[in-house]
């Protein structure tokens, strides 16, 4: 979207796959690729005019997070986190639901699904002008590509890193597999909080 408009971005990722198809669906185009974390950037300070996370800010100490976006950004400049949160009450969901609570009793959906408003509004001395905005959208997926999306979650489930967590995962798409269809549409809400650099 950014790249569309003819914005030069740099997008950090720690993950070197991940990098990898970056770069590779976005040849040519005005994009630099770092590999850092969003903790520990290595970015130039105040040189930015926005800075966001996509499904990401969820994963790191968002303390810190803030204190490293505020330090990348311009004066009075923006951070934007958002994520695509699935609709709990599609009965495609609901189905991966109920298979992975067969299996993981304790499983919670964690910090991504929660109002990251409270977190901002508690560092009132880096961010202020919270704004939040949703929206809906439809989605075709075929099952595979379904599965694949659950094992990208970084969750304290299903460490893919591990032979339990690969065994455990392998279990929750074998049922998936059996009971959801090869393909179908499904609805997503992408919800986003903003704020303006103090």
């Amino acid at each position: 979207m950014l790249l569309e408009r003819g914005f030069h971005v740099v997008a950090v990722e720690p993950n070197d796959a991940m990098r990898e198809i970056g770069i590779e669906h976005t040849k040519g185009q005005n994009i630099e690729w770092v590999r850092a974390t969003g903790l520990e950037s290595g970015l130039q300070d105040s040189k930015f005019d926005w800075v966001t996370f996509g499904s990401s800010f969820n994963v790191m100490d968002r303390d810190a997070a803030l204190r490293e976006t505020h330090r990348l950004l311009k004066p009075f400049a923006y951070f934007s986190c958002m994520w695509n949160h699935r609709d709990l009450h599609d009965p495609i969901q609901e189905i991966a639901e109920e298979v992975i609570l067969s299996l993981v009793p304790n499983y919670s959906r964690g910090v991504r699904r929660e109002d990251q408003r409270p977190i901002i509004e508690a560092h009132k001395n880096l961010f202020d002008k919270i704004l939040y905005l949703e929206e809906d959208f439809y989605f075709h997926q075929t099952i595979e590509n379904y599965i694949n999306a659950w094992k990208s979650v970084k969750n304290p489930y299903w460490d893919m890193q591990t032979r339990e967590g690969q065994e455990l995962f392998e279990k929750i798409a074998y049922q998936m597999r059996h009971k959801l269809p090869s393909q179908f549409d499904i609805k997503y809400t992408t919800r986003c909080w903003s704020a303006q650099k103090v």
